[in-house]
């Protein structure tokens, strides 16, 4: 075996899509280099608890768009939201330590996440009056669509071309 055989030269390319994190791609390709060398002893991944990325969802009904976010376990302290030019601006960080000791030996762990998400509103969204409230890990964010821009539908005739 070579050097060559090791690299994945002529091999097909790895693809990185939008967004993701090159750390993790690289990680996995040592993976993949030890795994082709060693066999299947794959190094433990280090990067799974280091990003947060909250579950969306956004709804829009007549009255008002709404944007739901799941954040378990975080404090309301840790939690930011800004509107501005048609955007609203969630950004959040989870710092969590555990400490267990019993008797021969002490246990600590640490992680630590931070998160932005960004969400565009049409122009009828009235930001100025926007609330937020959170309940049971959920962030609820309501903003109001402005007045007269509430949808009002109207049926239209259909006539005869001549």
């Amino acid at each position: 075996m070579t050097v060559r055989d090791l690299l994945h030269i002529g091999k097909s390319p790895v693809t990185v899509s939008k967004g993701a994190n090159p750390i993790r791609g690289f990680q996995d390709e040592m993976n993949k280099l030890f795994a082709d060398f060693f066999g299947d002893m794959s190094l433990p991944s280090l990067w799974k608890n280091t990003e947060m990325s909250p579950a969306l969802d956004v709804s829009e009904n007549d009255k008002e768009y709404k944007i739901t976010a799941e954040l378990p376990g975080m404090d309301i302290k840790d939690v930011q939201i800004s509107v501005a030019d048609g955007y609203v601006t969630i950004k959040g960080e989870k710092k969590e330590e555990k400490k267990e000791e019993k008797e021969g030996y002490v246990r600590q762990e640490r992680s630590y996440g931070s998160f932005q998400r960004v969400v565009a509103l049409p122009e009828t969204a009235n930001l100025e009056k926007a609330e937020a409230s959170i309940a049971k890990g959920v962030l609820s964010i309501a903003i109001p669509k402005k007045a007269g821009a509430q949808s009002k539908e109207r049926k239209l005739e259909i006539k005869q071309a001549a």
